[in-house]
């Protein structure tokens, strides 16, 4: 069963559609023991990072999010599903350490006001071009160049070790738009707003082993 964590904060109808139209069922739910039992997590989100995570801890969610990832079973985190699984973010004041889920090591961080001068938005939204780096299982039958997802976001995650970072992404500078720690995947990009692309990301991810 696929689980599509639900803790008031996200697009999560439009999650459940794109795995209606690869024809598999993902119900949504904030029921801790659901996540439990979930054969595969997914954890959508927009927003703010410390909102996210109050309201996480509200439902009685932050462990057994942490428990699911620690079994070794299938995990996606999609845009501040991404951003929560860090340490800490600069997003309005600096939140502790202890407030992400800390599953992997790092920090989430603002693009610099600087882009404005270069001619570009904060928040960088639209679709933009992502590159695998290595190889990527969501990524598996996708070409390796030009291949555009849509973005929607002003901060962006800066892993620890650089080796997390699944996908690169250039807005301003290069950045990871997706990354993979085990069984841990997550893109700062929608999979759900990104057509066939986006699709075919979410059916890779449903027949991981």
């Amino acid at each position: 069963m696929i689980i599509i964590v639900d803790y008031g904060m996200g697009n999560l109808r439009s999650v459940q559609k794109a795995f209606e139209r690869i024809g598999r069922q993902a119900v949504v739910s904030d029921r801790p023991d659901d996540v439990a039992k979930a054969e595969r997590l997914v954890l959508p989100g927009v927003g703010a990072f410390a909102d996210a995570m109050t309201a996480l801890r509200g439902r009685g969610l932050v462990e057994p999010i942490r428990d699911f990832c620690r079994a070794g079973r299938p995990f996606l985190g999609i845009c501040l599903g991404l951003q929560i699984l860090f340490d800490e973010s600069e997003e309005g004041a600096s939140v502790p350490a202890e407030t992400g889920l800390g599953l992997v090591p790092g920090r989430v961080v603002r693009f610099a006001r600087s882009l404005e001068q270069q001619g570009l938005k904060v928040p960088h939204m639209g679709w933009n071009v992502v590159e695998p780096v290595g190889d990527w299982p969501l990524f598996a039958g996708m070409p390796k160049e030009k291949v555009y997802f849509y973005f929607a976001h002003s901060y962006y995650a800066s892993p620890k070790d650089q080796a997390a970072a699944a996908a690169m992404t250039e807005y301003g500078g290069r950045f990871a738009s997706a990354i993979r720690v085990g069984n841990i995947h997550a893109t700062q990009f929608h999979p759900e707003k990104s057509q066939a692309v986006g699709l075919a990301m979410l059916e890779n991810f449903v027949t991981l082993t």
